[in-house]
């Protein structure tokens, strides 16, 4: 028997892809959208086959996520939805489509959630750590109650503070606060939280076919794996996840949603440099150690791959810690997990 209905929304993409797959491992049924119903292909004919065959899994076309109305057939008879499709990259030019898309898209879908009927439970989006990223200097320690105050802002104001990464900072940040309004707004039966991860990796559901198909949170592994150069030293840290923790925050919400209405959940469990990848890719992978440079093992990061208090921005990730119910994926195997993805790329 089915544990219910999950409505994913943007069903191809990185994270979504893998919690569907922890959700139908666990019993549930769920409902992809995707712009195109080709998208899904490599999917529904790959790792999930024989859930699409079964009809546990099933694709929807949702071909403009910010339209009115976009997903009032795709919301019918589910039990919770997990608003997971939004643009994601750090080379945005113009802002002004990619907010409208990622505030429009979640108005969209919370629309239509408010015509889904009464079984509807939970409402879980994927947000991002740079919703809450303050511009307070390090050391300085970061939870779920801080807030970016300052992308919109660099982004209205142009010039040399409009760039890629102010435009996605400031559209992820739009896009929850616009969750947070329409909760406080409509006040629905259902649950609404939030899940807010650092820089995701882990491996891919479907790999990579080409150099091209990298995404852009792992591509920092595939440089250093492939044999790119890199700084070493005291280089900045980069705080990440795996995507299999992500996905198992998701599913935790939806399986006990009344523990976390209203809540936002930092996903965060190491942090590291490309010296650290190299470490470990080297050790991993013997036969790739002519081709990943050596740079100065052990320098610039921490062993314990945590953040350093008296230095670094620390994110404050017991609170999703506690609902996730078991440890995070360790930093190590994220990596080589990753790099499994990107043996024959090489």
């Amino acid at each position: 028997m089915s544990k219910g209905l999950v409505l994913i929304s943007g069903l191809n993409g990185y994270i979504a892809a893998v919690t569907a797959k922890h959700l139908l491992d666990a019993g549930y049924k769920v409902r992809g959208t995707v712009r195109r119903t080709s998208s899904a292909t490599p999917i529904v004919e790959g790792p999930l086959k024989s859930y699409f065959q079964s009809g546990a899994l099933e694709v929807v076309q949702v071909p403009d996520i910010t339209a009115d109305g976009a997903f009032d057939e795709a919301v019918k008879g589910v039990t919770a939805i997990a608003h997971l499709a939004s643009p994601v990259s750090l080379q945005f030019k113009d802002p002004g489509p990619v907010i409208h898309a990622a505030v429009q898209g979640t108005s969209s879908i919370l629309a239509s959630a408010l015509k889904a009927g009464p079984q509807l439970q939970t409402f879980v989006q994927l947000s991002s750590i740079v919703a809450i990223l303050t511009n307070a200097p390090p050391p300085t320690t970061l939870t779920e109650n801080d807030w970016n105050e300052w992308a919109e802002a660099a982004v209205a104001k142009g010039g040399d503070d409009l760039n890629g990464a102010s435009i996605y900072c400031a559209s992820k940040t739009a896009s929850e606060r616009a969750l947070w309004a329409f909760k406080e707004e409509k006040k629905p039966q259902f649950v609404i939280a939030a899940v807010n991860p650092v820089f995701v990796i882990g491996a891919p559901l479907i790999t990579p076919k080409t150099k091209g198909d990298v995404g852009e949170t792992i591509a920092p592994i595939w440089s250093v794996f492939s044999g790119a150069a890199y700084a070493t030293g005291s280089t900045p840290t980069t705080a990440t996840v795996d995507v299999n923790d992500v996905a198992g925050l998701v599913q935790a919400v939806i399986d006990d949603p009344k523990k976390s209405d209203g809540q936002r959940y930092i996903a965060s469990s190491a942090v590291a440099t490309p010296q650290a990848i190299a470490d470990v890719l080297r050790k991993a992978f013997p036969a790739a150690k002519e081709r990943i440079a050596e740079g100065e093992p052990g320098v610039g990061y921490r062993k314990d791959y945590q953040a350093d208090p008296e230095k670094d921005v620390v994110f404050q990730n017991s609170k999703a810690r506690a609902l996730l119910g078991r440890d995070w994926v360790p930093y190590e195997e994220s990596v080589v997990d990753t790099a499994k993805a990107f043996v024959h790329l090489v």
